[in-house]
């Protein structure tokens, strides 16, 4: 059951990180158009090429938006789907798009995130955003009626309720999990592009950052900024004359169980658990033939549990594995060499596709100085919500 690993990721494209965001506002399709061109002139291919496509929100249009994209790039195309997975979603869009390609429905297919400001809307423009975070505050929705009138809102609280059930469980390591955030902006700083390039961090400066929701610190919480990615699936018959090494899409899972940690089953087994084992079973790979990890990463608590339910250790084991590997470009488990969200930046819903295009670069062998040599094997991850969402993918080079 599932794919063939007849499916590659053979274009991407990103607009970079930029905390402060200084250029000229385009609205979401002009930003969609500009990341499909990118992608597809770095695969090169051509507009015309193109039968499929996969996105998530567009802000011009609350209906047909895949329609709505395929009349504004002037294509005709035979797959088209809307993903709505939070940080999840990036991964969702890939599979999706391979599944489609494998199944003769298509054989080009455009993902696209934009994540840059846009132009402002009238005063008296409904806003479709909300400051709850994941928790929706209308009326009808558990959280509007049972979370948001008592302050359980928002990534915060939640993400350090997550890692307060961890500590009661297993026992909590703030070197440990500062580690993470350290290591990964090591990975940064080979990174040109990287929001922290220039700003390197120890352990200690982790944990003298500001306690923002205890037990996370500010430099184990993300850094919001502009951006956007897209990327290119094509057929390995179409890929076989596209101008990089592409990169197999071999496994995914997907599983989701709860919006709010409310109303989790178990705060410490999340869904990445069995959309990896799906991922790895379907590539017909073991564990330790990845050779980088990239993971979804808003908080050091995520990651952590996400080496844990990956299958990387046993349930309670993170802690230790994280103080007894080195999780740099040069280390001996590399997790998120391009810095991650937390370095890199999260570029709005894009952030979850930084991710993959750091995976598709290290299997090209175009990480630059942070290359990791030998990468044949890929895995990446995505979470949406607070680890309600999640996907995970395989990736690898022909």
């Amino acid at each position: 059951m599932g794919l063939a690993g007849d499916a590659a990721i053979v274009g991407i494209a990103d607009h970079p990180p930029e905390r402060r965001f200084t250029g000229e506002r385009h609205t979401m399709l002009e930003q969609w158009a500009e990341l499909a061109a990118l992608a597809l002139a770095d695969a090169g291919l051509s507009s015309h090429d193109v039968n499929g496509l996969v996105c998530a929100n567009l802000r011009e249009s609350e209906m047909f938006v895949p329609s709505t994209i395929a009349e504004y790039m002037g294509w005709r195309v035979n797959f088209a789907e809307r993903v709505d997975l939070g940080g999840a979603t990036p991964i969702g869009m890939v599979w999706r798009a391979a599944a489609a390609i494998e199944l003769g429905l298509c054989d080009v297919v455009v993902c696209a995130a934009p994540g840059r400001p846009t132009p402002s809307l009238p005063p008296h423009m409904p806003r479709a955003w909300s400051p709850f975070g994941a928790s929706s505050n209308i009326m009808g929705s558990p959280q509007a009626e049972f979370d948001i009138p008592y302050g359980n809102l928002a990534q915060n609280c939640g993400y350090a309720m997550i890692a307060n059930r961890y500590a009661a469980e297993h026992g909590y390591d703030p070197r440990a999990t500062a580690k993470i955030a350290a290591d990964q902006r090591f990975n940064a700083t080979a990174h040109p592009d990287a929001i922290f390039r220039n700003e390197p961090i120890t352990i200690d400066d982790v944990l003298a950052s500001k306690m923002v929701a205890d037990p996370l610190h500010l430099l184990e919480i993300v850094m919001p900024v502009a951006g956007g990615s897209a990327v290119v699936v094509t057929s390995k018959e179409v890929a076989r004359r596209t101008k990089h090494r592409p990169a197999f899409v071999t496994g995914f899972g997907e599983h989701l169980m709860h919006k709010t940690p409310t109303y989790s089953p178990d705060l410490l087994h999340t869904p990445i658990g069995p959309a990896a084992d799906q991922a790895f079973g379907m590539a017909g790979i073991k564990r330790s033939d990845v050779d980088v990890v990239q993971l979804y990463d808003c908080y050091t608590i995520t990651v952590l549990l996400s080496i844990e339910d990956s299958g990387f250790c046993g349930k309670g084991e993170g802690m230790a594995f994280v103080r007894d590997h080195d999780l740099t470009f040069r280390g001996d488990f590399p997790v998120n060499t391009h810095g991650g969200q937390l370095s890199y930046g999260q570029t709005g819903l894009a952030g979850g596709f930084t991710q993959v295009l750091e995976g598709v670069r290290q299997l090209r062998g175009q990480a630059d100085t942070r290359q990791v040599s030998g990468c044949d094997t890929a895995y990446c991850s995505g979470t949406g919500g607070i680890m309600s969402e999640q996907t995970a993918l395989l990736l690898q080079g022909a």
